[in-house]
């Protein structure tokens, strides 16, 4: 029904991922398996209803305060995930992470901690250093089978004095961890003791192949917020918008004091408001179609990447169109990997040490393509580790 394997030509759109690359990787021109969102055009009930809008003409300020976007959200839970979540708990922000930062700066003081998975996506590392707290990190343990929580070490930090939030990344960025309903539990069990406030950043949430658990199916008390977005879902963020589930009232609405009043961010895009209403409405059997497809294509870089090189042994992925592959097994020197791929191959892919010092040996290759892209950025990768072991 949708057409995921011809490619579109990005070049000259603005794109970050292929008009800028060069500011990442120092070279122009190069083909991209960069930053997360995906060469594929959007939903066609999307592109449907942004161009009825368009036609109106006008384009004026907006509100996002009405039942027929909260309660497209609201829906979508509903349906996809039996989750029912409370339509008048939501807000919305321009962005995931702005609504975490702020949720943050309410939640904890300048010099406290916020307890996160590592690796983890560079942008929590970030923001909460801008935000003077430190990220209290808790690493995943690498196993035969993927990523397991490191218990023993995930508590010592959660009971420390100054370890106010979890940050939790659901399903987890970079690993592609989808939490199991025991793990998400004992989560919440810890957090609850230590008094430990919980955001879940779930922008992922409907890139699982297995089964994804909201927190609010878990959670013991209201000490939390799910915060998401249909930006990498149906490949819209440059539309802007997301929205947080916030069930405590106080933290709520010192959250619209934030957005409304110290930084003028209410009014959101209209086109992003109308694009969401489609999305969680309408846009059921594409994303199907869609995840079906990416899944596909993290079996074609397990299938080539362990043929080429047993010794990887790459799993794929509960989660997200991410594959994060560990060539420590290879034993080579990432800085030569990245040389051969740049200025042999006009290859980019990030390096895993982007994600910090969990991530050293390790490369993320995004898979949200076209399969002969995919093919064509393995074809580099494998020649590149060729050249190095031999």
């Amino acid at each position: 029904m949708f057409d995921f394997s011809t490619p579109v030509n990005r070049y000259g759109t603005y794109c970050t991922q292929w008009d800028y690359v060069q500011d990442r990787f120092g070279e122009a021109d190069l083909l991209p398996f960069t930053i997360s969102d995906m060469d594929f055009e959007t939903a066609p009930c999307i592109q449907h209803a942004l161009q009825q809008r368009l036609t109106h003409g006008v384009l004026g300020y907006s509100r996002w305060n009405h039942n027929d976007f909260k309660q497209a959200i609201a829906g979508w839970f509903a349906k996809r995930y039996q989750a029912e979540l409370d339509p008048q708990s939501l807000v919305y922000g321009p962005s995931v992470i702005y609504i975490i930062a702020q949720l943050i700066t309410l939640w904890s003081q300048p010099g406290e901690g916020v307890l996160v998975h590592t690796p983890a996506y560079d942008a929590f590392g970030n923001m909460l250093k801008a935000n003077q707290r430190k990220l209290l990190a808790s690493p995943l343990l690498k196993t035969d089978q993927g990523y397991e929580i490191n218990w023993p070490q995930f508590e010592q930090q959660a009971k420390r004095d100054d370890c106010k939030v979890l940050l939790l990344c659901s399903p987890q960025n970079p690993t592609g961890r989808v939490w199991h309903r025991d793990e998400l539990t004992r989560m919440a069990e810890i957090c609850q003791r230590h008094n430990v406030k919980v955001i879940s950043d779930d922008i992922h949430m409907d890139m699982a192949y297995s089964t994804y658990i909201p927190w609010s199916e878990i959670a013991p008390n209201t000490d939390w917020a799910l915060v998401s977005s249909g930006s990498k879902s149906f490949n819209i963020p440059a539309l802007t918008g997301a929205y947080a589930f916030i069930p405590e009232q106080q933290s709520r609405e010192q959250y619209l004091i934030q957005l409304k009043a110290a930084h003028g961010l209410s009014s959101p895009s209209i086109l992003g408001i109308i694009a969401h209403i489609a999305a969680y409405q309408q846009g059921d059997d594409w994303l199907d179609s869609l995840k079906d497809y990416l899944q596909q294509n993290l079996l074609t870089v397990a299938e080539r990447l362990n043929n080429a090189f047993p010794a990887i042994n790459y799993q794929v992925p509960d989660g997200t169109y991410l594959a994060w592959i560990d060539l420590n097994p290879l034993n080579i020197d990432m800085d030569a990997l990245q040389h051969i791929l740049i200025h042999e191959h006009k290859v980019a892919i990030m390096r895993g040490d982007t994600y910090g010092e969990e991530g050293k040996g390790y490369i993320r290759l995004n898979v949200g393509c076209p399969k002969s892209k995919v093919d064509a950025g393995l074809d580099a990768l494998i020649a590149a580790l060729a050249k190095l072991q031999s």
